[in-house]
């Protein structure tokens, strides 16, 4: 597969996961599998991750293959998931922890 910029790339997980942009502008994209955000670059894995790390429900970032290996590691222990551009897992997400009543 080809690497898709970002606009190809939205486009495509759009139409993979039948996702809508999300009304609330907390991520990319709203989906029945929760909220995505498209990293089309290395350099935007990073950034994309941390702005839905705070969100509730499932979490994914969606990014070209090639950049598995770049993104696995900033996802650990995050509870995001990866997304392909056909929607396929890459790595499951989690739903995060409730925070301790002290």
């Amino acid at each position: 597969m080809a690497r898709l910029d970002h606009d190809a790339l939205l486009t495509a997980i759009s139409a993979s996961v039948q996702a809508a942009p999300d009304p609330d502008g907390l991520a990319d994209l709203v989906a029945s599998r929760g909220r995505i955000n498209v990293a089309a670059t290395g350099a935007e894995i990073g950034p994309a991750i941390k702005r839905l790390a705070p969100l509730p429900g499932y979490r994914w970032v969606a990014i070209n293959p090639g950049d598995l290996f770049a993104a696995s590691p900033l996802t650990m222990g995050t509870k995001v998931g990866i997304l392909d551009p056909t929607g396929r897992v890459l790595k499951a997400a989690d739903l995060p922890r409730p925070k301790a009543r002290e």
